[in-house]
C-alpha cells in the first residue's frame, strides 16, 4: 500500500480547512519545503513548522531548505499550494489557473525560486464562474494527466495547455463539465512502498468516470477511492486536496 502520514489538527487555532494540507506546503525531491500564500487569514495559521520537523525527527525525511512565499501575503498576492498549482515535476512545468488565490506575482516567484516553467490560464466552471484552484479541473501525473479542457474558455490558453501535456509525453484523459462538477479532476497519482502506481479518487469521481475512461485510468495505476461526500460537499474540496504528497527522500537507518 502507500505510506501515509496523518497529522493531528490543534484544537487552537481554530482551523476549519486543515484537512487539505496541500495549500499550505509543498515537498519536493531535492529537499525543498515550500511555504505557500493564503488567501484567507484563518488558514494562515495552519502553516506548522512542527509538521516539517517531525518528518525529519520522527520520520527520517532528509529537509535541506526552506522556500517561504508567504510574504507575498501583505501585499495582498497568493498561490495556494498544489492547489492553485498543478505540478509536471519530471517536466518541471507547473499548471496554473489565475484567481483570487493565485496570483502572478507569487507564481512567479515560484517559478524563479523552484526553476519550474509556468502555463497560466483562465477557467470557469458550467456556470462561468472562475474555478478558484488548479486542482479542480485538472491533474498531471507520470504519463496520464486528466483534465477538463473546455473549462480553459480562450482557446489560445486551452491549446497551449493540451499541447504541452502531449508534448511532454502524457496520454490525456478528457473530463466533461459534469465530472469536473464531481471532483473527478482532484485526483493524484502516488506510488505504493513497492513501487506501484495508484491513482487516488473519491468514490464520487469514480462514479462519474465512463468506462473507457477508467480503463485507462486503471492501465496507468491501481484506482484507489473513498467515499467523503460530506467534506466534497461542505468543504469544497477532494481527495487530492487532502493529500500533500512528500518527495523528500529518506534516510535510511
Amino acid at each position: 500500500g502507500v505510506r501515509v502520514i496523518q497529522i493531528a489538527d490543534t484544537k487552537e487555532p481554530h482551523t476549519p480547512d486543515a484537512i487539505f494540507p496541500n495549500n499550505w506546503l509543498s515537498f519536493h525531491a531535492d529537499g525543498t519545503v515550500v511555504l505557500y500564500p493564503m488567501e484567507a487569514p484563518n488558514r494562515r495559521t495552519e502553516r506548522r513548522q512542527d509538521i516539517t520537523d517531525s518528518l525529519v525527527t520522527e520520520y527520517g525525511y532528509q529537509v535541506s531548505n526552506i522556500v517561504d512565499l508567504s510574504p507575498h501575503e501583505a501585499q495582498g498576492q497568493y498561490l495556494e499550494g498544489t492547489g492553485s498549482l498543478v505540478l509536471d515535476r519530471a517536466n518541471r512545468i507547473a499548471y496554473a489557473c489565475m484567481s483570487s488565490r493565485t496570483h502572478l506575482d507569487a507564481l512567479g516567484d515560484f517559478a524563479q525560486r523552484m526553476d519550474y516553467e509556468v502555463l497560466a490560464f483562465d477557467a470557469v466552471d458550467s456556470k462561468g464562474a472562475a474555478i478558484y484552484h488548479t486542482n479542480v479541473l485538472m491533474n498531471v501525473g507520470e504519463q496520464l494527466a486528466v483534465i477538463c479542457a473546455a473549462a480553459i474558455v480562450r482557446p489560445e490558453q486551452r491549446e497551449a495547455v493540451l499541447r504541452s501535456l502531449r508534448d511532454s509525453g502524457h496520454d490525456v484523459v478528457m473530463l466533461t463539465f459534469a465530472q469536473m462538477d464531481a471532483f473527478a479532476g482532484n485526483m493524484l497519482e502516488l506510488r505504493s512502498a513497492s513501487g506501484e502506481r495508484v491513482v487516488a479518487m473519491s468514490e464520487q469521481a469514480r462514479c462519474a468516470l465512463d468506462g473507457a475512461q477508467l480503463e485507462k485510468i486503471s492501465a496507468n495505476g491501481i484506482i484507489v477511492s473513498a467515499p467523503i461526500s460530506n467534506i466534497e460537499s461542505s468543504a469544497g474540496g477532494s481527495v487530492r486536496c487532502m493529500l500533500a504528497e512528500i518527495h523528500l527522500q529518506r534516510e535510511i537507518k
